[in-house]
């Protein structure tokens, strides 16, 4: 009995599409895995430099992302902001953004002091937390803004004592009007309160890529085999 391959113009076409669709998502996945080993090395690097200090001189933000940063000034207390939403061992609760005022210098910066929880008797309760009074020096990590969390609709711009989603250096400094440099510092120094440090790490899983990778290329393979194999089986059924 002599194979025959009957070539079919629907089940080509969709053959093609999933073939495209698999390659295209696996090397998406594969530039994935390249961007967050390029990150993990990047967190590796900077963690071993020494100390910043920041002086509210401008700062490339990207150049200093996750490193040590130690900074020097007062906290701006009447400008307190709550991060919602952003829950620590399955408890509800805040993250405390206050404005830094460097010293020797107009410039503030966004620290991120710490978690707290939530009143769960009164939702739009924000507690209240000792501000450290006068001159102080702040260590931590610079970050680029607070991990985001989803948001429905456009926020308003951000006010003292306010409960937001989401906020960045750049937004912060359009509604306050003060001079903020474009990083924020997520605040590792103790200072006598009882707010939680305990920061997540950026997610880093190159093997999940890479196994999404390899799926993705598989459902090609798969989708051209089957192409094939159907083809010829439908040759072989029509010859006889």
């Amino acid at each position: 009995m002599r194979l025959r391959f009957r070539f079919r113009t629907i089940p080509f076409l969709a053959t093609l599409v999933l073939v495209a669709l698999g390659i295209a998502l696996g090397n998406w996945q594969v530039r994935r895995a390249a961007e967050k080993t390029a990150l993990q090395a990047r967190l590796t690097q900077r963690s071993a430099m020494p100390p910043l200090a920041l002086d509210g001189k401008p700062v490339d933000p990207a150049a200093i992302e996750y490193r040590h940063v130690i900074v020097t000034g007062e906290f701006v207390p009447n400008w307190p902001l709550f991060l919602d939403n952003r829950p620590h061992e399955g408890r509800t609760g805040f993250v405390l953004l206050m404005p830094f005022k460097i010293a020797g210098s107009d410039a503030v910066v966004l620290i991120a002091r710490g978690w707290l929880s939530r009143d769960p008797a009164v939702h739009d309760r924000v507690p209240h937390v000792a501000t450290p009074p006068g001159r102080t020096t702040v260590e931590g990590r610079a970050v680029l803004h607070p991990a985001r969390v989803m948001e429905l609709g456009k926020a308003p711009p951000p006010a003292p004592g306010a409960i937001v989603q989401n906020v960045d250096p750049a937004g912060f400094a359009q509604a306050s009007g003060l001079r903020v440099l474009p990083v924020l510092v997520e605040q590792t120094s103790p200072d006598g309160t009882e707010l939680i440090r305990t920061w997540p790490a950026p997610a880093i899983d190159v093997d999940r890529h890479k196994g999404y990778a390899f799926q993705w290329y598989a459902l090609a393979a798969m989708a051209f085999l089957f192409f094939v194999i159907t083809g010829f089986r439908s040759g072989t059924k029509q010859a006889g």
